[in-house]
């Protein structure tokens, strides 16, 4: 039987000889990371074909064809762009009918390359919140890092000028609404006080114009155990609904409406209720779990139900319940979106996306179809909530993405923007395949390849499997340019624990169940193997985040059914992640380490307690940053450092200095990592040991 780490060194923090490097900026943890880093880029970027990788991924990351995604607001149309010649980026708008020329004529509000170099920091666009009904001033949001904590300034859209002496924030995780001109609806995570154990806002306050943030006025708190607490104003058409909420965790919260009195009253909606929205005096809501409602009705997941919100609000009544959408097999609700005038429900339909459009009168409900493209990913890119503009996305794994645009609520629809063909797709196919799971269940998968493939060639595998996200076809130019056009396959698993078929899916890998997720991820690997798609020695896998997770299960669970492992911005100290801010916000999805029974089941895979000294590992690539204050970076730094001090030299770590979690801000460092991956899997995957490499077998290790 393999004798591991985790038996010599449990997952308790006095016996984790690697803890100091947990220690984000500490200087012993950092000379770690520059040596790691040393080697890493030294092996990858050393390699023949690495400069043309990284200008390829460059140049397709910053085409000044690639579509300016916008979204309508008031006759304007908003994109943020990124190009060579802006590296953090421009925020701009154009009319709507400019927007829909081939060169539309853009106006820039802020060049974060400018203002980066006036100010000396490195500031990374995190939106911006803007007062209604002009839409002429906003609460810019601006990363220093590109990390979640951002700073807030006020700024004037007509002037193009931060406001003096208007509203200014330090960077944390706080988020800012209008309430109205002068008042700031603040969702609070300065102090410690503020917060909740998991580093999010705990208090919501009013901040009035001319007064200090630290005097805004407390009118909501949450439980310091609570996930966050967020405001914000909701129009629906000339009212205004001032709504407050307390999410308990990510699948839980209560919603309040603040009345004119003062009075926060909590709306009587289940607490694991999901896809709200107020349209047209009714609040339209989903369940992830069976729900019987104050009069009888009985709510479905996968479903959406609606109630007279304004009957509501003036005398207590919650009912009746109507269905607005009943749940079909293998279909999923994506997202809801409205205008002034129609409610758009995005669907999955086994994998594919579609839209239905909603209409309310005195008769109740009306549905129908958008008429968009079908047997594809359609999205809703935008939809104008004091307008009537709506566009949708469509894209495959072999269809360049597009923008469809309409004026009318979706009446008529037509292409606006399409992002040129990247590479030749002709000689590709696009395939659905099932494999069956361990307990029988069958999970569906993507295989995009040569149609003229014979015999096994290198394939990449990607999978996710949590928190209810969804994988979906889409298009990619560099894994087209870099990847496929060199003879190899893309898989792409749909396994449980995602959102590809509700929350049902999601729940079967919850918590004590997540061994589902990874047994369903090693079925699709072994299932392409047995179609003869690939091999196992040929065989690699990514995921990021949770899915980072998930490949290094995979990688100490099944290391012979794999033949190279790309581990990204990962948990995988499972024993440990609650006390890596902001790791507790996550147990609802996990566990609690910290009581007995969720502690069995996270030790039983959590990977890091598992790296075994005799296991024959394949090649593997950590990456991380070091801004990453979503995921910390002392997973990936740990997970290294213990692999390599068991002997599995191919253990390649790299970790970016900025970015934070989705690698946020210059695409250099972005196209710079991109390359080295699919180095690493080429050199992994498609040629033998290179003698004094990492690759080899007995390489010299620092």
């Amino acid at each position: 039987m393999t004798k591991s780490i985790a038996q010599k060194q449990p997952g308790s923090s006095a016996e984790d000889r690697f803890l100091w490097l947990e220690d984000r900026n500490s200087k012993e943890a950092l000379e770690w990371v520059h040596r790691q880093n040393a080697l890493t880029v030294g092996e990858l970027q050393g390699d023949p074909s690495y400069r043309a990788a990284f200008e390829t991924a460059l140049d397709l990351m910053t085409a000044e064809d690639n579509i300016p995604v916008g979204a309508a607001l008031a006759g304007h149309v908003y994109n943020f762009w990124q190009d060579k010649t802006n590296a953090l980026g421009l925020w701009r708008r154009t009319t709507v009918a400019s927007y829909k020329t081939e060169k539309p004529e853009w106006e820039t509000i802020i060049d974060f390359d400018q203002l980066s170099a006036k100010e000396g920091v490195k500031w990374v666009f995190g939106g911006a919140s803007r007062l209604y009904p002009d839409f002429d001033r906003c609460l810019l949001s601006m990363s220093p890092d590109g990390g979640d904590a951002s700073e807030m300034r006020e700024f004037d859209i007509v002037t193009k000028s931060f406001v003096a002496d208007g509203f200014r924030a330090p960077a944390s995780k706080s988020g800012f609404s209008w309430l109205d001109k002068d008042t700031v609806i603040v969702s609070a995570a300065f102090a410690e006080e503020d917060k909740t154990q998991s580093g999010y806002p705990r208090v919501i306050k009013l901040w009035r114009r001319g007064t200090r943030l630290e005097d805004a006025e407390p009118i909501f708190e949450g439980e310091k155990h609570h996930l966050a607490v967020g405001g914000g104003v909701e129009f629906d058409g000339d009212k205004r609904h001032v709504l407050l909420g307390k999410t308990i965790d990510f699948f839980t919260s209560h919603s309040f409406l603040r009345l004119p009195s003062g009075e926060n009253r909590r709306v009587p909606l289940p607490d694991d209720a999901t896809d709200t929205a107020i349209f047209k005096g009714q609040l339209v809501f989903g369940v992830r779990s069976p729900w019987t409602a104050p009069d009888g009705t009985r709510c479905l997941p996968d479903g959406l139900y609606s109630v007279d919100f304004d009957r509501w609000i003036e005398t207590g009544t919650f009912e009746p319940i109507e269905t607005l959408l009943k749940p079909e097999r293998r279909v999923s609700i994506a997202g809801l979106a409205r205008t002034q005038d129609r409610l758009f429900i995005n669907l999955m339909d086994n994998v594919r996306g579609k839209v239905v459009v909603c209409d309310r009168t005195d008769k109740g409900w009306s549905l129908k179809p958008v008429g968009l493209p079908g047997n594809g990913n359609v999205g809703i890119s935008h939809a104008e909530h004091f307008g009537s503009s709506v566009s949708f996305s469509f894209t495959d794994f072999l269809t360049p993405s597009s923008i469809i645009w309409s004026d009318d609520d979706g009446v008529t629809v037509k292409t606006a923007k399409s992002q040129p063909a990247r590479f030749d797709a002709s000689p590709y196919v696009s395939e659905q395949f099932e494999a069956r799971s361990k307990d029988g269940t069958m999970i569906p998968y993507f295989v995009v390849r040569r149609r003229d493939q014979e015999g096994p060639v290198p394939a990449l595998l990607y999978g996710y499997g949590g928190f209810e996200v969804p994988l979906l076809p889409g298009y990619a130019g560099i894994r087209g340019r870099l990847w496929l056009e060199r003879g190899n396959a893309y898989v792409q698993a749909n396994i449980r624990g995602g959102g590809e078929f509700g929350p049902a899916w999601h729940q079967a890998a919850l918590k004590g169940k997540r061994q589902k997720a990874f047994d369903d991820f090693a079925a699709v690997a072994e299932d392409v193997v047995r179609r003869g798609i690939t091999t196992a020695a040929q065989l690699g896998i990514q995921g990021g985040s949770n899915g980072g997770l998930l490949t290094g299960v995979s990688l100490t669970q099944r290391p012979g059914l794999f033949g190279a492992v790309i581990i990204d911005v990962p948990l995988l100290d499972m024993l440990r992640y609650t006390d890596l801010p902001p790791g507790a916000s996550w147990i609802a999805e996990y566990g609690d380490p910290s009581k007995p029974e969720d502690a069995a089941w996270l030790a039983s895979y959590s990977p890091y307690q598992h790296v075994a000294a005799d296991a024959a590992y394949p090649p593997v690539l950590l990456m991380t940053s070091t801004a990453d204050d979503r995921v910390h970076p002392g997973h990936a730094r740990k997970m290294a450092a213990r692999l390599q001090a068991a002997g599995h030299a191919r253990t390649l770590f790299f970790e970016e200095t900025e970015g934070g979690h989705g690698g946020r801000g210059d695409r250099r460092p972005q196209a710079a990592q991109t390359a080295m991956r699919y180095v690493f899997l080429q050199r992994a995957l498609s040629t033998g040991p290179k003698s004094g490499s990492r690759f080899s077998d007995n390489p010299v290790l620092d």
